[in-house]
């Protein structure tokens, strides 16, 4: 019996963290498919989760957000918040925004996770313009 009990609450446990989205995950360039940066996802007060430039993989062409529009502009991009105010909503969080520090370009986006991995989209007038695939980081 106690066996039992303890897969259960093994197995219970593994299909809630399958839907979290915390931790470090690894971004991919789409234009080389070479790694890019190591992104950290949080869960802030409000409730809602933001994500950080946490390590860069390859050399930018600047190490600040030159191209940031908002409060980000100039900012160091080891550091840098790209994802801000994603809610849960079952498996998939939505409602946030993420910036791309490259162009300084702000997207709604929507984030599932699919195993090790997350498909992170960004929307633009209610269509996913692109859609990358980030690597969970040990």
């Amino acid at each position: 019996m106690r066996k039992l009990l303890l897969t259960f609450v093994l197995s219970f446990a593994g299909v809630l963290s399958f839907a979290q989205i915390e931790g470090k995950w690894k971004t991919i360039d789409d234009e080389t498919g070479k790694p890019k940066s190591i992104v950290e996802i949080f869960k802030k007060n409000d409730g809602k989760y933001y994500g950080k430039i946490v390590q860069l993989l390859i050399k930018p062409e600047n190490n600040n957000c030159v191209k940031c529009k908002d409060d980000r502009k100039n900012k160091p991009l080891i550091g840098l918040e790209i994802i801000r105010g994603l809610s849960k909503d079952g498996n998939e969080f939505s409602g946030g925004t993420i910036t791309n520090p490259k162009d300084g370009k702000s997207y709604k986006n929507e984030i599932v996770r699919e195993g090790n991995t997350l498909k992170v989209k960004a929307i633009v007038l209610g269509i996913a313009m692109k859609t990358q695939t980030w690597h969970k980081v040990d």
